[in-house]
């Protein structure tokens, strides 16, 4: 068996990247996680909607795929991305992993938020990224936890979320 991974029949089968992002919480802007909308009295600022979760997720895949970050290919510099929703982002990104000749295995991701509590909003978050990645939503998990009360997500100061991706060549 050990002569089959030796062998390059596993060797670049499977491709693997994790991702992380964090945005400040601020008030006048929408709370947008995994492409849903959650009401909240603060939102995420950043040069698009700052969909961390999605930022994450987009990460994981470019980082797998040896393509470098979303920096790299949405600038925060290029007025074209300015207020984008990230689930348009992620399509573009789905088309390099495609073009690439991969798909996803399965992807887990954990946000780190002390509120809002964001269980009953999951299961939107996870038929988001499925759909825009071509996959199925049982191979995307979404979780979250808080940090109790401590450091800047405890303080409330921001959110952050880290993803790990399994590619697997088509």
């Amino acid at each position: 068996m050990q002569s089959c991974f030796l062998g390059g029949e596993i060797m670049g089968r499977f491709r693997i990247g994790h991702g992380y992002d964090v945005h400040r919480l601020v008030t006048d802007r929408a709370l947008i996680l995994g492409g849903v909308e959650i009401p909240h009295t603060l939102g995420l600022l950043g040069h698009s909607d700052a969909d961390v979760l999605t930022h994450a997720v987009m990460d994981a895949i470019l980082g797998a795929l040896g393509k470098g970050d979303i920096g790299k290919h949405f600038p925060d510099t290029d007025n074209k991305y300015k207020g984008i929703s990230s689930m348009l982002l992620l399509g573009e990104v789905s088309d390099i992993m495609k073009s690439e000749g991969y798909s996803v295995g399965n992807i887990d991701v954990t946000v780190i938020a002390q509120k809002p509590k964001l269980a009953s909003f999951i299961p939107g978050m996870r038929e988001n990224i499925a759909k825009m990645l071509g996959a199925s939503e049982s191979d995307v998990n979404i979780k979250a936890t808080t940090e109790e009360k401590l450091g800047f997500t405890g303080r409330e100061e921001g959110i952050a979320a880290h993803a790990v991706v399994l590619l697997e060549k088509i």
